[in-house]
């Protein structure tokens, strides 16, 4: 397994690769990897021939005040994770590698990252969508492995990818959960015991919107969600961020609940730790 940090080597070896005729996947990473990381890994094994891993703790991505000095980073623990898996190359740059002084020029999808949590991260999708074209122009991939727990995301990439023609097909995987459902995040470090119990409501709240989607035949969008909020509101810690019912192919508000097609989005606070999931109706 190779590991580079500079954009000239990592330029390099993706050409290098490309002349021989094989495929490159990428997985796009801010590190602190989990199984939800390395699932996606997995997924790329059967489309590519050379699979790519990204460690980068993108500043662009996070608001002021947000967490970006203290998001969890461990870049020996993650190597050693790739190398269990069919990891070929990590790219880990430096901040001044991917945005040098007098960096002034930013990518920015305006439609699908517009609600959700581009409302109360109004920057974030802009700084995601800037470092990902940055990287997809680096790494030459011929396939994108994204996890479904960022459901709004991938539409924003997505759309992306489609409008700026990047010949890239994106492969989306499922949400990895841990034993009680509570999806697999990089962010579920900061948790004290008493917090990461209640978690666990965020995953269950879905749940029982899914429930009375599916056994009561409910198609009202306030009920469903009234539905989540009742559980989210059985913890004295969660602070909804929103709960949402939407077309998972634009995150637009759904008016009623359309099966095959809405899912049900969740942002939450628990102190000062914000946690999001999902669940395909």
């Amino acid at each position: 397994m190779q590991v580079v940090s500079s954009i000239q080597e990592m330029r390099s070896v993706a050409q290098s690769i490309r002349r021989e005729g094989k495929s490159i996947g990428l997985v796009p990473t801010m590190g602190f990897l989990h199984e939800g990381h390395l699932s996606l890994v997995d997924l790329l094994a059967d489309h590519c021939d050379f699979i790519v891993l990204t460690i980068f703790v993108n500043p662009t991505q996070f608001g002021i005040g947000e967490d970006l000095d203290d998001y969890p980073r461990n870049l020996e623990g993650d190597l050693e994770l790739c190398g269990q898996r069919r990891v070929d190359l990590v790219f880990a740059p430096t901040e001044s590698e991917m945005y040098p002084a007098g960096y002034s020029t930013f990518v920015e999808e305006e439609e699908a990252g517009k609600g959700l949590c581009g409302v109360s991260r109004p920057t974030h999708f802009r700084g995601v969508t800037t470092v990902c074209a940055k990287l997809f122009n680096v790494c030459r991939p011929d396939f994108l492995a994204l996890g479904r727990k960022d459901a709004q995301q991938v539409v924003v990439l997505e759309r992306m990818i489609r409008d700026l023609n990047f010949p890239i097909e994106v492969l989306v995987g499922p949400i990895i959960r841990e034993a009680d459902g509570l999806a697999m995040s990089s962010r579920n470090s900061y948790l004290e015991p008493r917090q990461r119990e209640h978690a666990a409501l965020l995953y269950q709240s879905l749940l029982a919107g899914k429930r009375i989607v599916e056994e009561k035949e409910v198609r009202n969008v306030e009920r469903v969600k009234a539905e989540v909020m009742g559980v989210l509101n059985e913890s004295a810690l969660i602070r909804v961020n929103y709960v949402e019912i939407v077309d998972r192919e634009t995150m637009k508000p759904e008016r009623d609940v359309e099966l095959g097609r809405s899912a049900i989005l969740v942002a939450g606070w628990l102190d000062e730790v914000r946690l999001i999931d999902n669940i395909r109706l």
